[in-house]
């Protein structure tokens, strides 16, 4: 028998939900500060609107469903699914009221591809687009590479009870430190450092090129949080494509590996734990899958004859894989030139390194190299069991900052979210398909909505159907929470119209 949920379940739901959405309000005051500092009367007020939506729809909630009961696992599933719901409605308002969407339904599709770190957009006249609207654009990918959980535990401490459930909820199963607060913190610490040098790295690139200093480091702060979040937006609309420097890229490159990696690696790195880069067998995994990736790009880059040097191949093979395999989606080539100019052969070596992604516990989506490397380590246990006697005794292990014994529930879970995303992967492409698109752009979009990368080969535009982006909507939603709690959500709906 389902349960229907009681009122307790639902204050417990909504004040949390709530506190989460004041901090949401929050943020946007960074935009409409800088909005006023840069004279911009028109986008600051859109911001403003904004604040006072999310400020006065999370007191709302917070008073009406005030309680100080904590959350159970259900609940904190529920939260953060709704949260990044309600994220993408909120956080779409200034957007829309800019004027550079055309429907509420595009600004939101660009809310949660920034939330998600996804970087598909539909945004119109980007390089007119005002400084405050073009930092929010690149912070809500700041905000959700970090999680917006993580944002609410940092703002407010006080009365966070089930931060914990709410944490793993965000598809982050790993403490970093002991306690969770301190885990958000750290992880803040990491990304604001890095935040200060990739910023002052990258806009130096961009004076020496020739941008004003201004322009340059605003430029650097916007490319740093999409590149080191692993969203993929851009203050111009050629993406990277629009410095035209070496330097700028091999920066940029640097970034997205650095936001591909697991926090918790980040922290026993700075601790001086240094050999842990070589022993994590996610860093191995995703130096193999790199490795096999852009060797099937690489050979079908070079039947199709498109890039004749090593440099061309570099800055237009390699750093498209790159992006694509950390999830980031900085591109160095228009979306059409992946259509007319490379074979099906090297496109699937950028999906395949797209649908595989980056490490657990950092901001890239998709399958990620923990649940590869324990899947396959499963896989050599059996053929082991198979070949071994009888009584022999298989144990396999591996090196995920510490040595730990395979067990079964591992591999179990490994097995089912990879199976998720892969039929993610396939729906879309369904879809697609169903629409008129060849097969191979579709699954080549859905693969990179679902695994929240960015990269596009054009299908991603203000005139794809409506039921196109609601789709890629969902699959960055569910991809970057990683499925459980969408799960859950579903669950909870089910109950509330079948329960007793």
């Amino acid at each position: 028998m389902i349960l229907r949920p009681n009122l307790v379940d639902l204050k417990n739901i909504g004040y949390y939900l709530g506190k989460i959405i004041i901090g949401l309000a929050l943020t946007m005051c960074l935009p409409f500060l800088l909005g006023l500092s840069c004279g911009e009367i028109n986008p600051a007020l859109d911001f403003l609107i904004g604040i006072e939506v999310a400020f006065i729809f999370g007191l709302v909630l917070c008073k009406l469903c005030y309680t100080e009961n904590d959350l159970s696992w259900a609940q904190g599933m529920i939260v953060v699914s709704l949260a990044w719901l309600a994220a993408t409605v909120l956080g779409a308002i200034p957007l829309y009221l800019s004027g550079h969407w055309q429907s509420f339904l595009d600004a939101a599709f660009d809310a949660m591809s920034g939330f998600a770190t996804t970087g598909l957009a539909l945004v119109q006249d980007l390089d007119h687009m005002s400084f405050a609207h073009n930092f929010w654009r690149h912070f809500i990918m700041f905000i959700g590479g970090q999680g917006i959980v993580i944002v609410a535990l940092s703002l407010f401490v006080k009365g966070m009870s089930g931060a914990f459930k709410m944490y793993v909820g965000e598809a982050r199963d790993e403490r970093i430190m002991p306690n969770i607060i301190d885990t958000s913190r750290f992880i803040w610490l990491v990304s604001i450092t890095f935040l200060v040098l990739g910023t002052f790295a990258l806009g130096i690139t961009g004076v020496l090129n020739g941008m004003k200093p201004g322009n340059a480091f605003f430029h650097g702060a916007c490319i740093f949080m999409a590149a080191f979040d692993t969203g993929g937006f851009a203050p111009q609309s050629q993406s990277i494509l629009y410095y035209h420097s070496m330097v700028y890229e091999l920066i940029t490159v640097v970034i997205m590996i650095l936001g591909a990696i697991n926090f918790k690696l980040h922290y026993h790195v700075w601790m001086g734990n240094r050999k842990e880069i070589w022993k994590n067998i996610e860093t191995t995994v995703l130096f193999i899958a790199v490795t096999v990736t852009l060797i099937i790009t690489a050979v079908g880059l070079d039947r199709a004859g498109v890039y004749p040097t090593a440099i061309m191949l570099f800055r237009k093979g390699f750093y498209q894989l790159i992006s694509g395999h950390t999830g980031t989606g900085f591109q160095t080539i228009y979306p059409a030139q992946f259509v007319n100019e490379w074979n099906h052969l090297a496109l699937t070596g950028v999906i395949c390194a797209m649908a595989l992604g980056g490490a657990v516990c950092s901001t890239t989506g998709a399958i990620k190299m923990l649940r590869l490397g324990i899947t396959l380590k499963a896989l050599i246990e059996d053929i082991k069991r198979i070949i071994l006697p009888e009584k022999a005794i298989v144990l396999q292990k591996f090196h995920h900052i510490k040595t730990i014994f395979l067990e079964d529930k591992q591999a179990r879970s490994a097995l089912l979210i990879t199976l998720c995303y892969l039929v993610l992967y396939g729906f879309g492409a369904l879809v697609g398909m169903f629409f008129g698109y060849p097969f191979v752009e579709s699954l080549f979009e859905s693969t990179s909505a679902a695994a929240n990368v960015g990269l596009s080969c054009g299908i991603t535009a203000v005139a794809m159907p409506a039921a196109l982006k609601l789709t890629y909507i969902f699959q960055m939603w569910a991809g970057r929470l990683e499925f459980m709690s969408v799960f859950v959500l579903a669950g909870f709906v089910v109950a509330a119209i079948k329960g007793k």
